[in-house]
């Protein structure tokens, strides 16, 4: 049953793309105060729209809900179609959200280019949100496909010295895992005569079919997780990617790929699902477990958080394949979670870079005699980042291993070790950046926070605590769609012939 109509979804998607488009066209390095006011008006503007969403949210009712529908390309049957449920509800909010942050976050940092800068984080917001609500196959991989070229074009121009490497590497593994999608998508179109994703949740497939369906999603999704073993793009594009690139990369393009397996890969494949569940659980514990360990080593505070991002998400695909109502919720609360940990991990050491122009480990030490609010929100953070009590690390984490543990005793069990891992890798980099002695005279020289910084951090804070505490309104919305999903994976397709 799909419910209401309403333009809160094309406001949510096309606001933010408008103003890029607006911020790019009259902006330039003469102006760059008016551009940046501009921005934060767009970003709060289109943040402000989605909150409808949640007040007119119905957590009882199944199906989608503020649905728009049009035909878009009549001869193909291919329609403007958007809906969103309890699954994408929390992550349109949640994009919409980290805009806000991203637009403060480079407000003095970014000097040169600044239309450019804002404009395309505005753009990249409306794409992305564009992905959580397309009902429409085609119309999904529009937007799947056009995130990359934002995202390209901020690694590109404001990254680092190996800018132009990272930015190719991010663009080439995703583009070339998403060709496969496409192979699917038209396959499934010629199957169903077309484009509506709900249609093909309902297709009648044999195994053969929905395994090879299974594998050629798996490319797209896999990829942009990123899943071990296809992880290698992620720590290049954070490490080169400035502050902002680096908060919206593992906040919200990473779950892209997650949104993509409870979308697509579950329902369309129900059986294969089943069938190749154990392949999937065993590369998620490869990436909680072995990308753990890889954290631990890290002498890059960017790439340390970035190899932290893989094994959170690992946890989000293990949840997934465990078609538990504990595991699915589980994941899907890391995911929000991750939004907020990590955007806010990326904006703490982007605050360091900002002042030391370093993000090696060993160039720190002692910063909490200089900084000491600085300091305070850093170990929060970092406390939520390895999962504690609490906070919302915690929150997604042990309702992932309470469903391990239903589903398999040695699978819960691996899974808790990452709580070790995190613990570790967090809490080193922590007594090594923050704690003890200043041994160096940059770090003496260190100033606090700006009340910019403050408020951006305090913000991401009382996020992370709030979720912490009181997780309900998240797993209330999230209850019937997911309920509502694993019923429908656990009916076959093949007995539909």
């Amino acid at each position: 049953m799909m419910q209401s109509t309403s333009i809160l979804l094309s406001l949510a998607i096309w606001l933010p793309i408008a103003f890029g488009i607006f911020v790019i066209a009259v902006g330039n390095d003469e102006n760059p105060g008016l551009v940046r006011i501009i921005s934060l008006i767009g970003a709060v503007a289109s943040f402000l729209v989605t909150l409808p969403l949640i007040s007119g949210f119905d957590n009882a009712a199944h199906g989608m809900q503020f649905v728009e529908h049009a035909s878009w390309i009549a001869r193909f049957n291919v329609n403007y179609f958007l809906g969103i449920d309890g699954i994408s509800l929390w992550l349109v909010i949640l994009t919409a959200f980290i805009s806000i942050i991203v637009v403060v976050a480079g407000w003095v940092v970014i000097e040169k280019r600044v239309a450019q800068y804002m404009g395309s984080f505005l753009i990249l917001s409306g794409l992305m949100i564009g992905v959580f609500c397309a009902l429409d196959g085609l119309l999904f991989y529009v937007f799947f496909e056009a995130t990359l070229i934002p995202m390209y074009i901020i690694i590109g121009i404001w990254g680092g010295a190996n800018r132009v490497y990272a930015s190719f590497k991010f663009f080439l593994y995703t583009l070339m895992g998403s060709l496969l999608t496409l192979v699917a998508i038209i396959y499934l179109y010629s199957l169903s005569g077309s484009f509506s994703i709900l249609d093909w949740h309902q297709l009648p497939l044999t195994l053969h079919q929905q395994i090879l369906i299974f594998l050629a999603f798996l490319a797209a999704f896999a990829v942009k997780v990123p899943m071990w073993p296809v992880h290698t793009w992620l720590p290049d594009a954070h490490v080169e990617a400035p502050t902002g690139g680096s908060v919206v990369l593992a906040a919200i393009m990473l779950k892209l790929g997650a949104y993509g397996f409870l979308r697509f890969s579950l329902p369309i494949a129900p059986d294969a699902s089943h069938y190749l569940s154990g392949f999937i659980i065993t590369l998620s514990l490869i990436a909680v477990i072995y990308i753990g360990l890889v954290a631990l080593v890290q002498t890059d505070m960017k790439k340390l958080v970035a190899y932290s991002s893989i094994a959170h998400m690992g946890f989000v695909t293990l949840g997934f394949f465990m078609f538990n109502d504990m595991s699915v919720q589980g994941g899907l609360v890391q995911m929000i979670s991750h939004g907020f940990v990590s955007g806010a991990m990326f904006l703490c050491i982007g605050v360091l870079y900002d002042r030391v122009h370093s993000r090696q480990i060993v160039d720190y030490g002692g910063v909490v005699n200089t900084m000491p609010k600085f300091a305070a929100f850093f170990v929060l953070f970092s406390m939520a980042n390895c999962g504690l009590p609490a906070t919302s690390g915690f929150v997604g984490e042990f309702m992932v291993i309470i469903g391990a543990v239903k589903f398999n005793f040695w699978i819960g069990l691996l899974a808790a070790t990452a709580l070790i891992f995190g613990a570790a890798y967090s809490l080193w980099m922590v007594k090594r950046v923050v704690f003890g002695a200043v041994v160096h005279q940059h770090v003496k020289e260190l100033v606090d926070l700006s009340s910019r910084e403050f408020l951006m951090l305090a913000v991401l804070a009382i996020a992370v605590l709030a979720m912490g505490l009181y997780p309900e309104p998240f797993t209330a919305a999230m209850q019937t769609s997911v309920t509502d999903l694993l019923a429908h994976v656990a009916k076959t397709k093949i007995n539909a012939f």
